[in-house]
């Protein structure tokens, strides 16, 4: 008698969903492990609520203020904090990486660099995000445990505006970490972006609108083109204010697009996400590893 064949099934190779998912799940698991996340979490917690502190005594109250009025003064925490953030922990990503040796590891398995760029993207997105929803949800808790009223729309809206600043930051992160070859090279290019946007950028404009006598809609084109302030105009209109504090860029914006700046502001920071990650994926399948 002849003994019963059974079929062997043949192994499959791992899909790219399969491959970015392990990899965003490692990537995860080491930001969570490491000592950048609790520090940026902890000291996003204590700025929050010490800008809770002093929108209270600005406005002759007395210890915590309610959302409401700390929105401004989280708009302009979130501007100086987030991007920092995220753009050190993109840039000393791939580059550390290829330092260890790890990079030509990764890339000898299975697995395409455009995957790999997929998987530490939302990987290091999702700490992000958990490292913001941390840092505000102890700011609100910290309002309702002392019986301020808060508003969820509010919170919800700052929550979300800052994620997606932090994914366009993370993308130009990762731009810089494919290109650069040493970590100390990739964090300290990330440092100087960092600077140019926050504070160079401000200066450059307002320098350019006196000697160049630029219009007021050559201003908010430009404006445009700077994600933080996309950010900050996005951020007080999601909450009613007026872009009038904002001078006569954000006075034209709002009469002259109204309802339609939510998908232009959405636009914008949705190129800031996918640009930089595209032009970091070409430059991750045409570099060496090593």
């Amino acid at each position: 008698m002849k003994a019963a064949a059974y079929p062997v099934p043949a192994l499959r190779a791992p899909s790219a969903v399969s491959n970015t998912l392990t990899i965003a799940g490692r990537e995860l698991r080491d930001a969570v492990r490491s000592r950048w996340f609790v520090l940026y979490t902890l000291a996003f917690a204590a700025l929050g609520l010490g800008v809770s502190f002093v929108s209270a005594a600005g406005s002759g109250g007395t210890g915590l203020s309610g959302f409401g009025r700390t929105t401004a003064g989280l708009i302009n925490l979130t501007l100086l904090f987030v991007p920092l953030m995220a753009l050190t922990a993109g840039a000393g990503s791939i580059a550390s990486d290829r330092e260890r040796g790890m990079l030509a590891y990764v890339f000898a398995q299975p697995t395409s660099p455009v995957e790999t760029l997929l998987g530490k993207y939302l990987g290091l997105g999702a700490a992000l995000a958990a490292c913001l929803a941390l840092g505000l949800g102890a700011c609100a808790g910290a309002l309702a445990a002392r019986g301020l009223r808060t508003d969820p729309s509010s919170i919800l809206w700052l929550a979300g505006l800052s994620v997606l600043l932090a994914m366009g930051m993370l993308s130009v992160g990762l731009l810089i970490s494919a290109l650069a070859r040493r970590t100390s090279v990739a964090v300290g290019t990330a440092i100087f972006v960092w600077l140019a946007l926050v504070f160079v950028s401000d200066l450059a404009l307002m320098a350019g609108a006196v000697a160049l006598r630029l219009r007021i809609e050559d201003l908010f084109a430009i404006a445009l083109l700077n994600p933080l302030q996309v950010f900050k105009m996005w951020s007080l209109h999601a909450a009613d204010a007026s872009l009038d504090v904002l001078g006569p860029a954000g006075l034209y914006a709002s009469e002259e697009f109204g309802a339609r700046l939510h998908p232009i502001f959405g636009a914008s920071l949705a190129a800031w996400i996918v640009a930089p990650l595209t032009l970091a994926a070409l430059a991750l399948s045409r570099r060496s590893p090593l």
